[in-house]
């Protein structure tokens, strides 16, 4: 029997196989979760509005608007809700424009108990991460309001920021050194002092929102499956989500665009070329350059003459070519 110590996060069914809903719900609820169930997708909202949940897992393919039609409305309501979808569909341009539209994880039917629980306790765990990182953004806006200086807000930010790298060897510092990269190049630029300070707090925070990014995944010393890479990219969408509230819209922005690639193949992307902002074209060359010369569980760090190679192979498709020679430029300077 649970104890009201043992209780879980709440869980909101959505599917329209009353069946399928019955069996996950009595399963659930024998682990602690206290369950509701809804047949399709209005009536989740409709639950949701008079009775919050922490977690929804939501089919696709169901009576009235689809599953995936559903979710932005969703993820835009309610903020606090992680979503998980569950569906037969297998089409990857589904799945992935589901984790850009806010959905934490994508389970394909039919699946395993084990499978449904697996991603539970995953997207939970990540979503009570990202809640304390949240109300530490908000303590940290408070104290800094009343101290005055926006200078003391970005110091608590990079604290935050050092504090979360260096549970990984591979990553340590790497935000500070973008930063410094994507200044240096802004300068170049000649952008103007909001401009850069817009960069500054981008690319500070451009890989924040790989906290909820399965550590395991992200660590992998091999080649990443089309799946695993969808799954790191959602830092990308869960990032923005995570610092809107305490920066501006540019700044979100930036983040939001900085995986775009300069001539639109990126992954799931909607600008190209100069529509990109000019930040994100900046951070993308900067954030390429800092991982190519900086050891990775799947290979070596790069030395600089190589990652310059690199850099320039890619030069006009994957990196603003402007942005790629003054890079390459603020390198060869620093050697000489």
């Amino acid at each position: 029997m649970t104890t009201k110590a043992d209780k879980k996060e709440s869980i909101l069914l959505v599917d329209d196989e009353e069946a399928l809903r019955g069996i996950l719900n009595k399963g659930l609820e024998m682990r602690g979760y206290t369950c509701a169930e809804a047949g399709d997708g209005e009536q989740a909202l409709e639950k949701l509005k008079s009775d919050p949940t922490d977690l929804v897992i939501m089919d696709i393919n169901m009576p009235g608007r689809p599953g995936n039609e559903v979710l932005p409305e969703m993820t835009e309501k309610f903020p606090g809700t992680s979503v998980i979808m569950a569906s037969g569909v297998n089409d990857n341009r589904v799945i992935a424009q589901c984790i850009k539209d806010g959905a934490q994880d994508y389970i394909r039917k039919p699946f395993r108990f084990e499978q449904v629980l697996q991603s539970i306790n995953g997207t939970l765990d990540k979503r009570r991460v990202i809640l304390e990182i949240q109300h530490y953004f908000r303590s940290v806006r408070r104290h800094s309001r009343r101290a005055g200086p926006r200078q003391l807000f970005l110091g608590a930010i990079e604290a935050l920021i050092n504090t979360l790298e260096a549970v990984d060897n591979y990553t340590y510092g790497h935000s500070h050194q973008v930063m410094e990269m994507a200044l240096a190049i802004g300068r170049r630029r000649r952008l103007d002092e909001d401009e850069l300070e817009d960069l500054r707090w981008a690319a500070l925070l451009h890989d924040v929102g790989k906290i909820a990014v399965d550590p395991d995944i992200l660590n992998k010393p091999g080649e990443l499956t089309p799946g695993e890479y969808r799954h790191i990219m959602t830092h990308a969408v869960v990032g923005p989500s995570l610092v809107k509230p305490f920066v501006n819209d540019n700044v979100v922005e930036i983040i939001s665009h900085h995986h775009d690639h300069y001539d639109g193949g990126g992954f799931n992307q909607s600008l190209r070329g100069r529509d990109i902002p000019v930040g994100a074209r900046i951070i993308a060359v900067a954030d390429a350059y800092q991982a190519m010369i900086s050891n990775r569980p799947y290979r070596p760090a790069m030395t600089a003459a190589s990652a310059i190679e690199e850099l320039l192979a890619c030069s006009g498709s994957q990196f603003d070519p402007v942005i790629t020679a003054i890079l390459i430029t603020l390198v060869q300077q620093k050697a000489s």
